[in-house]
């Protein structure tokens, strides 16, 4: 039994998502026992990419934003890539779908270009986090405090930079969902 038994974990993922920062953490998510549901804008299969300019692998559809409720799920995982969460921050059921994981106090795991969709949610401002390089000072924008690190936590939200970031990231997912709720998680 893992740690993660009984728990059920929302991937919001469009097409274009970074192929090993969505596979990586699901497998592991699994291997601790998580019930993983891949949640996109549309039915059907996603594609994932590897490093932005090679499509890769087709992952099944769980459910769409539209049909999915945040309630049923005890924590989010949002992975990178270019495209992915450009399609994702354009779309107001996804944005609203991340906003109820944050104000009901629930995990979220972000990771590389990630983080761009809590920006359209807007709950960076006064967050500790990172991301990619390429999108700091969207970040800093958005009032969030960013710093170059292989993952930060902040009560509950979880981020990291890069492919290379992996397994740290992977460790503290498991973490974050297996405490739950965080009384400090907030938009």
């Amino acid at each position: 039994m893992g740690k993660l038994s009984n728990r059920n974990i929302a991937v919001l993922s469009a097409n274009g998502f970074e192929e090993s920062e969505l596979t990586s953490p699901v497998e592991r998510l699994k291997e601790e026992g998580a019930t993983v549901h891949i949640i996109s804008l549309e039915s059907g299969k996603i594609r994932g990419m590897k490093h932005d300019s090679e499509w890769t692998v087709q992952i099944d559809v769980d459910k769409t934003v539209a049909e999915a409720n945040a309630d049923d799920y005890q924590g989010l995982l949002i992975p990178g890539g270019v495209l992915n969460p450009d399609a994702l921050r354009k779309n107001e059921d996804a944005l609203n779908f991340v906003r109820e994981f944050f104000d009901a106090g629930k995990p979220v795991a972000a990771i590389c270009h990630g983080p761009q969709v809590l920006i359209s949610a807007e709950v960076v401002e006064g967050r500790n986090l990172t991301s990619t390089k390429t999108i700091k000072v969207d970040l800093v924008n958005a009032g969030a405090n960013w710093e170059d690190s292989e993952v930060v936590v902040d009560q509950g939200l979880v981020t990291s930079r890069s492919p290379k970031d992996l397994p740290a990231f992977n460790d503290k997912i498991v973490e974050e969902f297996a405490e739950g709720v965080h009384d400090g998680q907030h938009a």
